[in-house]
C-alpha cells in the first residue's frame, strides 16, 4: 500500500506539473482549454470550473490538455437541422439545443437552420415556427447543448489553430519546461530539508586491512591532493583512486591543522567487467543548511541529472543499451518500491530524475510528443504556412500506434523481468 501511494503521488505530480504548463500557458495565449485531464481512459471523477472540465482519469499512464479547435473540436451546424434557442434580453443567443422535440423551457424558440458560423460571424439564420426567415447574433460564450452535454462555442480566435507559431510552440514547451521547474524545485526542497552536500573530501570511516589502513590514514582525515594533484571534492579522490588499480599514490591529509604524507597501494576490484582502484575509505558527505545553497544545488543536481539523461540516451540509441534498460507503468512501480525502503529523500530524488527524465522524452522529435510537434511548428516557422492538417494528424496517428505497441512491449518486458 505503502509503495501504491508513493507511486499515485509521483505520477500524479509529474503528469500534473506537465499538463499545468500546458494550461497555463494556453491561457495566456487565450486559448480555451476544453479539459484538464491526468489520466488515460474513462472518468473517475470530474468537476467544471468556467469553460473547463477538470478530470481524473482511469488509467494512470500519462494526461493531456484538450484545447479548442483540437481533434474535430467544433460544433458545426448544418442547413435542415431543427434546434432550440434560448436568447437573452439583447436578443442575442445564449444557449443551442440539439435533439429538443418538446418544448420544455419557456423561453426556447424553435429554428429550422437556413445558415450558421458559430466561429467566425457567430450568427444562426433560419425559419421559425411561423416559416418566417429571421437570423440571430450568437454570444461568444454560446453553450451548446447536445443530449444532456453542455459545450461552450469557441470563436475562431479562441481555437489553438488560430494563434501565431510561437504562441502555439510555447504553449507545448511548456508541458517539459515545467517537469524541469518541478526538478528543480524538488531539489531545492531537498536542500533545504536535508541539507545541501558539501562533498568535502573528509575520510568518516577507514576499512580495516585496507590500503589507507595500512598507510595509517584516520577517520576525520581531509585529502588535499594525491601526487600533487589537487583535491576539492570527494569525486576528486574517487575519480584519481579508481584509475590507479595496483598502483602506489602519496596522500597528503590534513589532520588536526598537522599536514602528513600517506603512501599506499591502490587496491584492483573488478566492476562490471572491468578492474577499479579502491584504498578502503567509507564517506558521508557533511552538509549545510543554507537556503541560497539550496537553490545553487537545484540548478546544479537539475543540470547534472540533465546531460546524465542525454548521455543515457545517446548510449541508447547507439546500441550500447538495450530494451532492458527501458522501463513502463509497471518498472517505475516496482523501481519505486525499492527506492521508498531508502526513505522519503530518496524518494524525492527519484521524483526529480523522473520529471526530467519525462520532460526530455516528451522534448524527443517523435510523431504524438511534444517534440514532433514542435518539430512542425519548425516547417511551418520556415515555409511561411503549416502543413495540411490531416497529413500532420495522420504521422501523429502513427507515432501514437507505434508508442502504444512500444509501450505495451517495455510493459510485457518488466512483467517478464519481474514477475518469471
Amino acid at each position: 500500500m505503502q509503495t501504491a501511494v508513493a507511486f499515485i503521488l509521483i505520477f500524479g505530480l509529474l503528469v500534473f506539473f506537465h499538463e499545468l504548463g500546458h494550461f497555463l500557458f494556453a491561457k495566456r495565449a487565450g486559448i480555451m482549454v476544453r479539459e484538464f485531464a491526468i489520466g488515460m481512459g474513462p472518468k473517475i471523477y470530474g468537476k467544471t470550473h468556467g469553460e473547463t472540465i477538470y478530470t481524473v482519469r482511469l488509467l494512470p499512464i500519462g494526461g493531456y490538455v484538450r484545447m479548442a479547435g483540437e481533434d474535430m473540436d467544433g460544433v458545426e451546424l448544418q442547413p435542415g437541422y431543427r434546434v432550440g434557442i434560448i436568447v437573452n434580453e439583447d436578443n442575442i443567443v445564449n444557449k443551442i439545443i440539439f435533439n429538443q422535440n418538446n418544448k420544455q423551457l419557456p423561453d426556447l424558440l424553435f429554428l429550422e437552420v437556413e445558415r450558421a458560423d458559430l466561429e467566425r460571424e457567430l450568427f444562426i439564420e433560419g425559419y421559425d415556427e411561423e416559416e418566417n426567415l429571421v437570423s440571430y447574433s450568437v454570444a461568444r460564450d454560446c453553450v451548446v447543448v447536445e443530449n444532456g452535454r453542455e459545450t461552450v462555442i469557441a470563436p475562431y480566435d479562441r481555437q489553438f489553430n488560430a494563434k501565431t507559431v510561437g504562441q502555439r510552440a510555447m504553449t507545448i514547451f511548456a508541458g517539459p519546461l515545467f517537469n524541469f521547474i518541478l526538478a528543480f524545485f524538488i531539489y531545492i526542497l531537498i536542500g533545504l530539508l536535508n541539507g545541501v552536500p558539501t562533498y568535502e573530501p573528509i575520510i568518516t570511516e577507514v576499512v580495516a586491512n585496507d590500503p589507507a589502513a595500512q598507510a595509517g590514514m584516520l577517520a576525520g582525515d581531509k585529502v588535499t591532493s594525491i601526487d600533487g594533484q589537487a583535491v576539492e571534492k570527494w569525486q576528486d579522490l574517487a575519480a584519481i583512486v579508481q584509475k590507479r588499480p595496483d598502483q602506489n599514490i602519496n596522500v597528503t591529509v590534513e589532520r588536526g591543522g598537522q599536514v602528513e604524507n600517506l603512501n599506499m597501494t591502490v587496491k584492483g576490484v573488478k566492476q562490471n567487467g572491468e578492474t577499479v582502484g579502491q584504498i578502503g575509505v567509507k564517506y558521508e558527505s557533511p552538509r549545510v543548511f543554507n537556503p541560497i545553497k539550496a537553490v545553487v544545488y537545484g540548478a546544479q543536481e537539475t543540470y547534472n541529472m540533465t546531460v546524465r539523461i542525454f548521455e543515457l540516451l545517446g548510449m541508447l540509441i547507439t546500441g550500447q543499451f538495450t530494451i532492458d534498460a527501458l522501463s513502463g507503468p509497471v518498472g517505475i512501480y516496482k523501481t519505486t518500491e525499492e527506492v521508498a525502503a531508502w526513505g522519503i529523500f530518496a524518494l524525492m530524488n527519484f521524483a526529480a530524475m523522473l520529471s526530467i527524465n519525462l520532460g526530455i522524452m516528451n522534448l524527443l522529435p517523435l510523431p504524438a510528443l511534444d517534440g514532433g510537434r514542435l518539430l512542425f511548428f519548425g516547417f511551418e516557422a520556415v515555409r511561411g504556412k503549416p502543413i495540411d492538417r490531416q497529413k500532420e494528424g495522420m504521422v501523429h496517428f502513427v507515432g501514437i500506434v507505434l508508442l502504444m505497441i512500444l509501450m505495451v512491449v517495455v510493459t510485457w518486458n518488466d512483467i517478464q523481468r519481474f514477475f518469471f
